[in-house]
């Protein structure tokens, strides 16, 4: 039996070590055959020469991730601990999308996500479809700023038609920016995890970064934008041709929506569900469909959507945009 201690100096604990340990947790589930207790800032392990040498190893790659990108999560531990060093981080480094806030690692965490990455590199125009808590918006988001930070785009273009969900816009308080803004902030807690503060509020100040409506859409040609459609199954046929039409030269498009959650009135048909009839095969269009497996939510909300698919009624004839 060996012991090798390992003392832990100018790392913030709790940050490198998780909640309640669950780092460190995660390397004893992986070396059964070792025991790693933490005590303070010093863990001890006690173990096979050859087991504790390959523990160390890790931990020196963790320092060295905590060191650059300041987050240690139990995921980026077992990456590390499936794969050596080196070949490590050339994996890290090709699936991440971006650094956020924080050293925050904002990576594709399904292989629908990852085939949704592939399919923007590879086309302008891509459809992300499914259920709430895939993915969607954030994925595209990150995939928006990723072009912004390496200078693809010199803009970012968000919007989504204001729908009302079930709520009335009109008894909402405040004026009509006040009244949108609860709509938009799945995109605004996005953006703050990806893009400093401070950088973010000049962002929006200069125009780098918009969030608005769809009907603001209307009119303009944008060019040299990423440029993200969300909710889209809440546009109207018009409403959805409108925005595809104002592509302009190196432009990106990203266009987000579940089928079967259309808040339209009763008799209005989906604009998303005509576009993805009509521009199915058109060359340069990606459609990527996800699905309860690649929710990241809450381990319940995978369950939640699995039960509502199988109790999934037949569409509305009359309006060809109902599943709820």
């Amino acid at each position: 039996m060996v012991e090798k201690v390992i003392t832990l100096e100018n790392v913030p604990l709790a940050e490198f070590l998780g909640t309640a340990n669950e780092n460190i947790k995660q390397l004893s589930v992986a070396f059964p055959q070792s025991k790693i207790v933490s005590r303070g800032n010093e863990v001890r392990i006690q173990g096979g020469a050859p087991e504790i040498l390959r523990i160390n190893e890790v931990f020196n790659q963790l320092l060295n991730h905590f060191d650059r990108y300041g987050k240690i999560t139990p995921e980026i531990v077992k990456d590390y601990i499936d794969v050596d060093g080196t070949a490590q981080e050339e994996i890290l480094r090709n699936q991440v999308i971006v650094f956020g806030n924080k050293g925050l690692v904002i990576k594709p965490k399904s292989p629908n996500q990852r085939k949704l990455v592939e399919a923007m590199t590879k086309n302008d125009l891509v459809f992300a479809l499914g259920p709430a808590g895939t993915g969607k918006t954030y994925i595209a988001v990150a995939l928006a700023v990723k072009a912004l930070k390496n200078r693809e785009v010199k803009r970012i273009i968000i919007t989504r038609p204001a729908v009302e969900a079930g709520e009335n816009l009109g008894f909402l308080p405040g004026d009509l920016q006040e009244k949108l803004d609860p709509y938009l902030r799945p995109i605004y807690d996005a953006l703050q995890d990806m893009v400093p503060p401070e950088k973010l509020k000049y962002y929006q100040e200069t125009r780098v970064i918009e969030i608005a409506p769809l009907a603001y859409m209307r009119g303009r040609t944008l060019h040299d934008a990423f440029v993200i459609l969300d909710e889209a199954q809440n546009t109207t046929s018009e409403q959805i041709k409108m925005f595809l039409t104002r592509m302009g030269p190196n432009s990106k498009v990203m266009i987000t929506g579940d089928q079967t959650q259309v808040d339209l009135p009763v008799r209005q048909k989906s604009g998303l569900i005509e576009a993805l009839r009509i521009l199915k095969g058109v060359k340069g269009i990606s459609m990527i469909n996800l699905s309860g497996k690649d929710v990241i939510r809450h381990k319940l909300v995978k369950s939640i959507i699995e039960a509502y698919e199988k109790n999934q009624l037949p569409k509305d004839s009359s309006n060809g945009n109902r599943g709820q």
